[in-house]
């Protein structure tokens, strides 16, 4: 399993990013796939998931209505469009399969992208 993510940087209050999320050594579009962050000196918090189709997303209270998780199983590839970003969305943001998020002792698989949010 390989997960690169990729899309971070630094950005304003209320500014934008899109993440995205390239997958290999697994058959993607079979899996539940999530975003998790991990803000400075905090545990892992997860943000959202998606179903193997697109069909059923959900979203942690605090992203609801600004951010939109989506996939492209053609390209292998997990987005995350981030709108209305606030300085409580910086992170290190991670993409990870569902199944194996939810396991105990789970860390992320991929070196994460950073994003920052401040003016």
């Amino acid at each position: 399993v390989q997960l690169v993510e990729s899309g971070g940087g630094l950005v304003q209050p209320g500014g934008s990013l899109r993440l995205s999320c390239a997958a290999s050594g697994f058959t993607f579009s079979s899996y539940y796939m999530s975003w998790v962050r991990q803000a400075p000196g905090k545990g892992l918090e997860w943000v959202s998931y998606i179903s193997p189709y697109g069909g059923t997303t959900s979203y942690t209270d605090s992203v609801k209505g600004r951010f939109t998780i989506s996939r492209d199983n053609a390209k292998n590839t997990l987005y995350l469009q981030m709108n209305s970003l606030k300085t409580e969305d910086t992170a290190v943001y991670y993409c990870a399969r569902e199944a194996d998020r939810v396991r105990a002792g789970w860390s992320p698989p991929g070196q994460g992208t950073q994003v920052t949010v401040s003016s």
